[in-house]
């Protein structure tokens, strides 16, 4: 039987996506899990659609749909720590009730042609009560393969290895979430009516989010306070590493943004505006392929090194966008960063496991999904002026100016990455030896 030299770090078992989904109670929550994410990516295109049919400006529903974007940006990472705090249920129930009722109202006021500041009003409760559940989904993966040990001691060592395959899994997920809600949204508000497709998504965030709650066996349980605590419970921020990956996810949320803006003005310069989904279509493919890959391969190189290579590869892919000629090379390329930007999202997120403890973890998830949207909406405004002014070419530097300063702080500052950095943050209840052997064990890069 093979043997570990003490102090050294053992092989890396194989695991794959069979394994993983066999896990006891996976199901209970992956499935109206993914039917409570899909409003996610139907949210912004629903409320363009609509607001484009109401008012005849893209320019006034850009701005509502911007706004609704960046409320839910500074909203989120709150809503990930009260789950955190009192649990995924306490959140989400009420939570679901406002999106609902917020979205019924923004519908309204659209169908009745109000005022600018109106809409703006209404896009802000719509965006802040976007139920996190991809976050929350994250976190019961967390809590079932990392923290799942009876004994209370950490990671069960028959669960560790499937962490990175969850990871990949949720970011698969993500991709096909994307690939559907939009394609959803744009049938039913353009062959049904213009309000049909914010209507479904209020719809489909009401029913899954409350099947999602009623799922309280898997369940990360919340964080444990003395009767007599005087210290407010401290943000997952507060982790320097956390923040970094936040700048990252920032970027990673530029490409998302601004390849929806530019490749809609590359295809409508070149007269095939047509061509938009299928070029956008490619982008995800890549995402989704490898996002697959990286669930499936036993990996032996540190999450931290993964995390930088993969980020030099997709700010190296948007530096060359610009200068793209024709649809066909520029199809290849973005299939190029769609194979970057799965990586850099899945080791973040593996790395959320190693430096935040579990009472944290849903916050932490939050402030990177939140990172991500806050990027994307930047980036279609910035792209869509750069657009209108100078051309496609231009909105193709947003993807290229994004995840270069990304880049740059990532590597700056990335020893803040390394497992060690978790201990900035502990429960009040968990004892020193109780971490995780994630958090134990030195970053071999």
């Amino acid at each position: 039987m093979a043997s570990t030299v003490p102090g050294t770090t053992p092989p890396a078992r194989r695991v794959g996506y069979g394994h993983l989904l066999r896990t006891p109670g996976a199901w209970t929550f992956l499935l109206p899990g993914f039917a409570a994410r899909q409003p996610f990516a139907m949210l912004t295109i629903s409320i363009v659609l609509l607001l484009r049919h109401t008012t005849g400006s893209y320019g006034t529903a850009g701005a509502v749909a911007a706004v609704t974007g960046v409320s839910m940006a500074l909203f989120a990472p709150r809503s990930g720590k009260l789950a955190d705090r009192y649990g995924q249920s306490a959140v989400l129930v009420p939570g679901v009730l406002i999106h609902a009722a917020a979205a019924a109202l923004l519908t309204t006021l659209a169908l009745a042609h109000a005022p600018l500041w109106a809409l703006i009003a209404a896009a802000v409760p719509t965006g802040a009560s976007v139920p996190q559940i991809g976050p929350m989904v994250r976190a019961r993966w967390a809590a079932v393969l990392g923290d799942g040990a009876p004994d209370g001691s950490g990671a069960r060592p028959d669960h560790r290895p499937l962490l990175a395959t969850a990871a990949a899994f949720e970011s698969v997920t993500d991709e096909l979430t994307f690939v559907i809600g939009p394609v959803l949204a744009t049938a039913l508000s353009t062959g049904v009516h213009p309000s049909s497709g914010l209507i479904a998504e209020a719809a489909l965030t009401l029913v899954g989010g409350l099947l999602f709650a009623a799922q309280r066996r898997t369940a990360p349980p919340p964080a444990p306070v003395r009767a007599d605590a005087r210290e407010r419970h401290a943000s997952a921020l507060s982790i320097p590493g956390v923040r970094v990956l936040a700048v990252a996810f920032l970027g990673i949320g530029s490409v998302f943004g601004g390849m929806q803006v530019a490749l809609t003005a590359f295809t409508q310069e070149h007269g095939q505006p047509g061509l938009n989904g299928v070029l956008y279509g490619v982008f995800a493919a890549g995402n989704m392929l490898s996002g697959v890959a990286c669930g499936a391969i036993a990996w032996r190189v540190s999450p931290r090194r993964r995390l930088l290579t993969s980020y030099a590869a997709l700010a190296l892919v948007c530096s060359t966008l610009w200068a793209v000629p024709m649809p066909l090379p520029l199809g290849g390329l973005g299939l190029l960063a769609g194979l970057c930007v799965a990586p850099a999202l899945i080791t973040g997120y593996t790395l959320v496991e190693a430096l935040v403890p579990a009472t944290s973890r849903t916050e932490a998830f939050t402030w990177l999904t939140g990172a991500v949207a806050l990027g994307q909406a930047a980036a279609v405004t910035a792209g869509g002026r750069l657009a209108d002014g100078f051309g496609a070419s231009a909105a193709f530097t947003v993807p290229l100016i994004g995840t270069a300063l990304a880049l740059l702080t990532v590597v700056s500052l990335r020893g803040r990455i390394a497992p060690h950095g978790a201990t900035a943050i502990r429960d009040e209840h968990t004892a020193p030896d109780a971490r995780p052997e994630s958090l134990r064990t030195a970053d071999t890069s």
